[in-house]
């Protein structure tokens, strides 16, 4: 697939919120993000800015209730476009991983698009917040990406002390290793990285 054509459009429209999202994984990183959850704008910010992802996205929801719907559908639609984008994910490299600290905390995520859905989120937060956003719903968030972008991704960790610190090497460590997982590898010309033939 032209990496010219790697763009995705996703609307999602519900009871309970109305989402659109549009996606350039071959961008510089350009955003325009608002979902009313000033915390997660702060993440999907550092995370397109950190993966030279242009991302737009504007949320409205039912935040009189709580952030919970809002956020995971915005999280549902970015994993969408991310499944849309990559098309039949021809040529990708396909498997990537990142380590990110900030300040004293350091985030680890590893990301695989083989079309097979899993995720695994090992972290521990010690505040109920950081924001407007629950850190139980952190875990959720990049289930939510994983399961509707059909990857793998498994995210750590691996030690600090301020929560806001953990959820924002996350999210860098995510954006890192979707940017290396998702370029073009020339070598393969084209093919679908995968000994089976189909992602």
């Amino acid at each position: 697939m032209p990496a010219s054509t790697r763009t995705a459009s996703i609307e999602r429209r519900t009871g309970e919120t109305s989402i659109e999202l549009t996606l350039n994984i071959d961008g510089s990183g350009m955003v325009d993000i608002a979902t009313g959850i000033g915390f997660l704008d702060h993440m999907l910010h550092l995370f397109a800015r950190h993966g030279l992802f242009d991302l737009k996205v504007r949320a409205t929801g039912d935040l009189h209730v709580d952030e919970h719907h809002t956020a995971e559908d915005v999280c549902i639609c970015l994993g969408q476009a991310f499944d849309q984008a990559l098309g039949e994910r021809r040529g990708l490299v396909r498997t990537a991983h990142a380590y990110v600290p900030m300040d004293e905390a350091l985030g680890f995520v590893a990301v695989d698009l083989s079309g097979r859905p899993y995720c695994v989120v090992d972290a521990d937060f010690v505040t109920p917040r950081v924001g407007q956003l629950g850190t139980d719903l952190v875990a959720h968030l990049f289930e939510s990406i994983a399961m509707h972008g059909r990857m793998n991704l498994h995210a750590r960790v691996l030690y600090g002390r301020n929560d806001h610190h953990k959820v924002e090497a996350l999210f860098k460590a995510l954006g890192r290793a979707l940017d290396t997982a998702t370029r073009i590898d020339e070598r393969l010309g084209g093919a679908i990285p995968s000994t089976k033939g189909v992602l």
